[in-house]
């Protein structure tokens, strides 16, 4: 009988470090997620900060083009803001949500080629952060 305890010990010592074990594992792949969601993201928002450029490039053809490129760019970043709970992207996010407003506002106020400087740089400052 003792021979039969010792392994049924041994295997419940095994069963419960594997689950000590994979526990961080598994945190350490949901945190590698979010930041690989934060990084594509980051990407897709640099991709219509680019649409962006171009669209105030050509204002005087489409004015409605820079107020589609602001539309995704803060659809995305709501969608960064939900999924993280990290100081620096929440930064980043808000700087950028900034940026984006004031270059907004900028052209409502009759601004065509409003500077878009801190909008660019907001956006490297948020692909940065949401590198893992």
């Amino acid at each position: 009988m003792a021979p039969r305890r010792r392994r049924t010990m041994t295997v419940a010592v095994a069963a419960l470090a594997g689950v000590l074990f994979a526990t961080p594992l598994m945190t350490g792949c949901d945190a590698v997620d979010k930041a690989i969601d934060c990084l594509h993201t980051a990407d897709t928002i640099a991709d219509s900060v680019t649409d962006l450029q171009q669209a105030v490039e050509s204002a005087s053809n489409d004015p409605t083009k820079a107020d589609d490129a602001l539309d995704t760019i803060e659809k995305d970043l709501n969608k960064i803001g939900d999924k993280t709970d990290d100081t620096d992207v929440n930064k980043a996010v808000d700087d950028l949500r900034t940026a984006v407003h004031n270059v907004r506002t900028a052209m409502k106020d009759g601004d065509h080629t409003p500077d878009l400087t801190p909008v660019t740089d907001a956006a490297g400052e948020l692909t940065k952060v949401c590198t893992p």
